[in-house]
């Protein structure tokens, strides 16, 4: 039977539980989720840890914006590395790339040697590189295990056709995760589209604040963003992704015999 990675991306304590009860086989840890995630602080890992019994990937991205490191911030970012590797986790997920566009092959392989046993994901600096395929070929040689990609598009429905030739090209020697839009609707029409067996979502619900008192005319930050909507991932949604999985791999054996696969 063939196997299907559901992996929820979150970024608090509460939104791990419920992406493990909705049944994520994995949690790609982050804070500051509504800027595409950063670096999360020690604690929260720690808490989440103590909370969910399952693997715990740790992004690593010292700031928001592109990929292109200064000497300072890769400094933080090999840290970053050193340490969640320390204190235990099962994974990092990095990137960094050169002005051109190309992949930072140098500063790769010294994440990779800092990383030692933990798994390593390429994050969606790949959906920023010049050249996929080159990338690929690349993260192989590197060891990297996972690269997560909406196919160089805003989603992953829209990247599907470059998915499917990374599944293709990959060989097997490196599991191409689809991110960018996912849900359970969406993962039944990319299975067929692209054979991807990892999945890639938040899952996200947005919460009304239980504060009473409200100042609306003060912004905290970025302005356009309520300062009382509370971002989390909704366990009905991680469920349902869930559901598609499972009855995908019961079928698969039927795909792979040539049966129609637009009968998902």
């Amino acid at each position: 039977m063939k196997q299907y990675i559901l992996e929820a991306c979150i970024d608090s304590a509460e939104s791990a539980v419920e992406a493990v009860k909705g049944g994520a086989d994995r949690l790609e840890l982050c804070a500051n989720l509504i800027i595409g995630g950063t670096t999360p602080e020690q604690a929260l890992y720690e808490k989440v840890r103590e909370l969910a019994d399952t693997r715990i990937h740790v992004l690593i991205r010292p700031r928001y914006g592109d990929f292109l490191y200064t000497e300072h911030e890769f400094a933080i970012v090999a840290r970053s590395v050193a340490l969640y590797r320390e204190l235990g986790a099962d994974g990092v997920v990095v990137g960094c790339l050169l002005p051109d566009g190309s992949l930072d092959t140098e500063r790769m392989k010294a994440l990779r040697e800092a990383a030692g046993p933990m798994s390593m994901t390429l994050h969606r600096a790949f959906d920023m590189c010049r050249d996929p395929y080159e990338a690929l070929e690349q993260a192989k040689d590197l060891g990297i295990g996972t690269i997560l990609t909406s196919g160089q598009k805003n989603g992953c429905m829209e990247g599907r056709e470059l998915i499917a030739g990374l599944v293709r090209e990959s060989g097997g020697q490196v599991d191409i995760m689809a991110g960018g839009g996912v849900d359970a609707s969406v993962i039944r029409q990319m299975i067929p589209a692209t054979r991807a067996s990892s999945y890639h979502m938040s899952g996200k619900t947005v919460l009304d604040s239980g504060m009473a008192c409200r100042r609306q005319e003060v912004s905290m930050g970025v302005p356009g963003l309520g300062e009382y909507e509370i971002f989390r991932t909704a366990r009905e949604k991680i469920q349902e992704a869930r559901r598609v999985l499972d009855e995908a791999a019961g079928l698969a054996g039927e795909w792979n015999r040539g049966k129609d696969r637009d009968e998902i």
